[in-house]
């Protein structure tokens, strides 16, 4: 019997068509901001002059690509992992040479035509390929410290040149592999050490120093005391405690202001300090230092677009102000509202119910994603797809919460929402070659 090749074999549907509805939903919100009444909605959308038209242009090649995606090999993903993971931080270092500035980030690889390349994007598939390749090596042993370290150097480094070239947003979403590491055998007391660090960072912002040092004085000791008889009978424990006890004292006092003050721009580290309330002082910056020692204006950043942001969103109340009616996202006071912070068009168009019922279907789309990776035979298929729901959980989560004041504004797309011909097709590839392995899930591929 003839084995049936077409390309509708054991294609996962309810995928293809949460992708579908999310393209489109992410064009019509790019129309909702930027169109001009009067003006022929056909014509302008066949202009290839608008944001939206583009992003249409762009959807129309990313569907030829997901078709050829659909059309190809699984095995060919995982002959060529590493490969193009070479390619992807191949890229990433010619930005340094021809690359081009936009925003301050020299990450952007000119194409012509108005078109530009952001490899950093890319380079999130081509990790998420060889850390599946990695991971899926036959008798590898993934609780071992050596692999865990190859795994972890596989997904920082793209992450680094991302720092390299100011992408600090795109930088931490590289962070989010280690949720497919910890799937896979990395031991849950990292996670525990790095959820820690994060409460300490934010604590030592919105607390005093003498008084967090004393509260963590008194932790210290309090656990000393309820461990008394162990301490007893093992000093290394005493020692151990201690050492933790000066390691947080050191951060709060010492590594947390250098960090802000020396590591950070002023305008990072303002963002980060409105997040929790607070107000930063940019004279301690030492970049806002250099640009006053050489004369130049040192503009004070502040919370203008979140600010902006929570208007639009609030505005939109439960049901929203209706479709193309919305004062703030279509008088153009939110900045970047058809990029970063194209959320806010769905919040004042739809309010809290069609935001709700927007992040559902994401909701939706990543269960669907996690639900096909654990019926995978192989290793390599299950890794790339938890990378998948990985990658697109952080930027729904950062994006979402950037929009509306509980995360500082790094500059993170809205999967397959925001408008970028980059973002569009990296999550469209990341989403095609997860449904071309899962259609042959049978297959155990290494």
């Amino acid at each position: 019997m003839q084995q049936d090749k077409s390309i509708s074999k054991g294609i996962d549907w309810l995928t293809v068509l949460l992708y579908a509805v999310l393209v489109s939903v992410g064009i019509l919100c790019i129309f909702m901001v930027e169109y001009k009444p009067g003006t022929s909605v056909i014509g302008t959308f066949l202009s290839g002059k608008t944001n939206y038209s583009k992003q249409l242009i762009f959807a129309g090649v990313c569907a030829l690509m997901a078709t050829f995606i659909l059309l190809s090999d699984s095995k060919l993903y995982t002959a060529f992992a590493n490969l193009l993971y070479a390619f992807g931080i191949l890229l990433m270092f010619a930005t340094f040479a021809i690359g081009k500035n936009v925003n301050g980030s020299k990450s952007w690889i000119p194409l012509g035509g108005g078109f530009n390349l952001q490899p950093a994007e890319l380079c999130k598939i081509f990790t998420a390929l060889a850390l599946a390749k990695f991971i899926s090596q036959q008798d590898l042993d993934f609780t071992k410290i050596k692999n865990q370290a190859i795994a972890a150097v596989i997904s920082l480094t793209p992450a680094i040149l991302s720092i390299l070239q100011n992408e600090t947003g795109l930088a931490l979403v590289y962070l989010s592999f280690f949720i497919v590491m910890f799937r896979e055998g990395l031991p849950s007391w990292i996670l525990i050490v790095g959820f820690s660090f994060g409460t300490l960072v934010v604590a030592t912002l919105i607390m005093e120093p003498n008084l967090l040092a004393i509260i963590l004085t008194a932790i210290a000791a309090l656990t000393i005391y309820l461990l008394r008889r162990q301490v007893k009978r093992d000093k290394a424990l005493l020692v151990f405690i201690l050492v933790i006890w000066g390691a947080c004292v050191g951060v709060q006092r010492f590594a947390v202001p250098y960090i802000f003050n020396n590591v950070f721009q002023c305008y990072q580290s303002q963002r980060i300090y409105s997040m929790v309330g607070k107000d930063y002082d940019c004279s301690q910056n030492r970049s806002a230092k250099k640009e006053s020692s050489e004369n130049k204006a040192v503009k004070k950043p502040d919370d203008y677009n979140v600010r902006q942001s929570k208007i639009a969103i609030g505005s939109g109340g439960i049901t929203g102000r209706g479709f193309l009616k919305g004062t703030q996202t279509r008088g153009k006071y939110v900045p970047e509202q058809h990029t970063d912070f194209i959320f806010t068009s769905l919040g004042e168009a739809f309010g809290f119910i069609g935001c709700t019922i927007f992040l559902g279907i994401y909701l939706v789309l990543l269960f669907r994603i996690i639900k096909i990776a654990e019926r995978q035979r192989s290793t390599f298929s299950r890794v790339y797809a938890y990378s998948v729901a990985s990658i697109m959980f952080f930027h729904i989560t950062v994006n979402v919460c950037m929009t509306i004041g509980l995360f500082p504004i790094i500059g993170i797309p809205l999967p397959l929402i925001s408008y970028g011909g980059s973002s569009l097709l990296t999550f469209t590839v990341l989403i095609f070659i997860l449904v071309r392995l899962d259609a042959d899930r049978q297959v155990v591929l290494r």
